[in-house]
């Protein structure tokens, strides 16, 4: 598993001063995509467990209210496994943090029933499309895409719209 980047402080993706990881690889190609660079499978740096305490660390401070998780495709065949192993072991040592993740996979569809969604707080799901692009909405880039509650959606049994 690779990843493109990790930013220290991001305040663009999600509420609150946050670090976020950008990994690498996806296969939706969406028209227009953001971050299309991150598309290749073999492309940026390999994602190791140093990667992963270095984020532990750079969370540490009390002004980062918690961990972004975005691509490429986080949530990926290729991908998940590492996702989850992060997700999981920021939840242990920052329980009170929260973690948002983007995925072009529909949640209720395909990531509801995995492992990784115990660890998440919020998704933002479905993939971009640029026909339905609206710059003035929060947290996510086409109006199709949706900003879930996963923990109130995993209790429900349906998805849950995130309230602010």
């Amino acid at each position: 598993m690779r990843y493109n980047k990790i930013r220290k402080m991001d305040i663009a993706d999600g509420p609150g001063v946050r670090v976020s990881i950008f990994f690498q690889g996806c296969s939706f190609h969406c028209k227009n995509c953001f971050n299309s660079e991150t598309w290749d499978f073999l492309g940026g740096k390999e994602f190791t467990d140093r990667e992963i305490d270095e984020i532990i660390e750079l969370s540490k401070p009390d002004h980062i209210a918690g961990l972004s998780i975005l691509g490429g495709e986080p949530m990926h065949p290729k991908n998940v496994d590492g996702t989850l192993k992060l997700a999981k072991r920021f939840k242990e040592v920052y329980p009170n943090k929260t973690i948002w993740a983007w995925t072009g996979f529909l949640f209720d569809e395909y990531l509801m029933d995995k492992e990784v969604s115990k660890y998440l707080d919020v998704v933002v799901d479905g993939q971009y499309v640029d026909e339905l692009r609206n710059p003035t909405l929060k947290w996510k880039g086409s109006s199709n895409q949706r900003v879930i509650d996963v923990k109130k959606s995993l209790k429900k049994g349906e998805v849950v719209l995130y309230e602010e």
